[in-house]
Parts: structure tokens; sequence; C-alpha cells
């Protein structure tokens, strides 16, 4: 026992040549020195310059300008000569009925669209994926993808030639005897018009990415499913929905906070012909209002109230998908 002590008392409690002091002295992966990292990482890193200076050039860089919301910014004094005003153009924003009308249709607008635009993709990319034939299922896609790369301007003329006054419909239903329907004028009408159109538009492009989650969904589950005599709706109920449920609450939180970005070409296009009262959107009420009056620190009020609105849904819907257990778009570690 002595011998024993005497040995261990020799012995450095860091000793590299020992076992447990090569535990303890060897570095962990991520508490390499930064230089360290810096040489082992330099490829990777340079090959994210060109988009991270992409993102600082046209999206950071531009951010700093919305310091003309507190100003009564002109472009001839510039955001050092121009004088500070706090939160007036704020004030002058909320104090606005215009403005809480754009609002409205807005809101109104993304709530309708979430509810009955929003699952499109999710079903079509079901039914794609039940299509055994690989042929049919591409040309399919190639169909349902074409709209997404037409212009808002052929879209809302297409609809224009289908469903105007002198469209397709109209001349049938007066071939027929019968009063053709006031769509494209009408603004109760413009709320259905407008998801229409998306939904027309973008359902197909939507539909990419459920596809590639659909394609990573264990396939022995479904096979042992229908063994056990599971059919075919109760096959998706339990394992289709499921494997698409991270996608689509990820999908959801980033619709949520684009939720007051409904878009800008559709509603400036179809804006004269049902009226500002029912087209009127955010994105148009800061074009008329800014860039036709010449009221920059307004308009920068306007964005960036939008800005914070979407900022505080994306929180709140990524905490609410954390409470049902999934990732989210971020996560504290």
């Amino acid at each position: 026992m002595a011998v024993l002590k005497s040995r261990t008392d020799s012995e450095p409690a860091g000793d590299l040549t020992s076992p447990a002091g090569s535990a303890r002295r060897r570095p962990r992966p991520g508490a390499l020195p930064f230089r360290a990292r810096l040489r082992r990482d330099w490829q990777l890193l340079a090959m994210t310059l060109p988009a991270a200076g992409l993102v600082l050039v046209f999206h950071y860089v531009p951010t700093l300008g919305n310091v003309i919301a507190f100003q009564d910014y002109t472009p001839y004094d510039g955001v050092a000569g121009s004088p500070w005003v706090g939160l007036y153009n704020f004030q002058w924003l909320f104090s606005d009925p215009e403005f809480w009308q754009a609002l409205r249709n807005t809101v109104t607008i993304t709530t309708f669209q979430l509810v009955f635009y929003f699952p499109v993709p999710i079903a079509l990319a079901i039914l794609l994926d039940s299509v055994l034939s690989r042929k049919l299922r591409l040309f399919i896609q190639g169909i349902v993808y074409m709209p997404h790369f037409f212009s808002w301007v052929l879209v809302v003329s297409l609809f224009q030639q289908i469903l105007g006054g002198a469209g397709l419909l109209a001349q049938t239903l007066r071939q027929h005897g019968h009063e053709p329907w006031d769509i494209m004028t009408n603004p109760d009408a413009f709320l259905v018009l407008v998801t229409a159109e998306s939904v027309w538009k973008d359902a197909g492009w939507g539909t990419i990415i459920f596809l590639a989650a659909l394609a990573a969904i264990n396939q022995n589950l479904y096979e042992a499913s229908a063994v056990d005599g599971a059919s075919r709706w109760r096959r998706m109920w339990h394992i289709t929905l499921p494997g698409l449920r991270p996608v689509i609450l990820l999908l959801l939180i980033l619709r949520l906070g684009d939720a007051l970005n409904v878009g800008f070409e559709q509603f400036f296009l179809q804006r004269d012909a049902v009226g500002a009262h029912a087209a009127e959107v955010l994105d148009t009420f800061v074009y008329w209002r800014t860039l036709m009056t010449g009221a920059w620190s307004y308009g920068a009020a306007a964005g960036l109230f939008k800005g914070l609105v979407g900022l505080i849904l994306i929180v709140i819907a990524n905490k609410v998908a954390h409470r049902f257990g999934e990732q989210g778009i971020y996560k504290r570690s």
C-alpha cells in the first residue's frame, strides 16, 4: 500500500502520459482556438463570402436607412442634414384613417389566404406523391409549376380574359340568355379573386418543399401499416401528415412573419378596377403616400411598423412551435 501511495503521490495530476491526464487535457472540437478553427475552415468561410457580402450590402446596410422614420427627411438635405422629429411620423401614421383601412385589408387578405391558400400546396403535394406513374407525375408537375414564372401582369390579364365583362365566361352566359357575373370589378368578390389568382400562380411551386419532405418519410412505415390493415386515409393521417408537420410549422412561421407583405403588383394592377377601399394594402399605401407625394419619412415609418409586427409574429409563432416539440426557425441552445 505504501508503494502504491508513493507512486500516486509522485505522479503529476495532469500528466499527459497517463490515460486520465490525456482525457482531461485533450481539447474538445468546440474549444479549439479561433486561429486554429480559422486555419481549418478557411475554405468554407471563403465560399460564403460572396453570399455574405450580398446580404450585407443589399439587406443590412439599407436597414440603417430606417433612421429617416424619425426625421423630417428630404433628399436634398440627406440623412445628416434632415431635422430630427422623434415619433412624429408614427403619430401621423397611426392617426391616418387610410393607414388603418390598408392595414385591415392586409390582415383580412392574409388571414383568408392562410386558411384557403396555405393548405393547397400540401394537398397537391400529397396527390402528386400518390401518382404511381413517374412520367405522368413529372408531366403534372411541369404544368402546375409553369404559372409561377408568369408575371402578375400576365396573370391578371389572363383572369380578365376569362372572368372580365367581355371575357369568355361573360360571353358564354350571354349566349345562353343569362346575365354575366361581375367578378373583376366587384369589390365584394375581390378577396376571393386575389386568392384564386395566388393559388393558380404559386400553389404548384409551393409543392416542391412538401414533395421533398414526403420523399424523406420512411417507406417501411407505409408497408407495415398496409400489412396491419390500415386504409389509405389512416396512413395519410398517422404517417404522412406527422412526417410533414415540421416543414408545415416552419413554413407557417415564415408566412406569419411575412403576414403584412401580401404583394404589390397584384394589387396595384387591380386597384383602379375595384377601388382603393377594397384593394389598398400596406404595400400600395406606402407607394401612393410616399413615392407619389414625397413623404419619405412617413413611408419609412410605415415600413418600420411592418417589420416590427413581422418580427413579433415570428417570435410568437416560433415559441408556439417549441411548445409542440418542433425545432422552428431557431432554437436557443
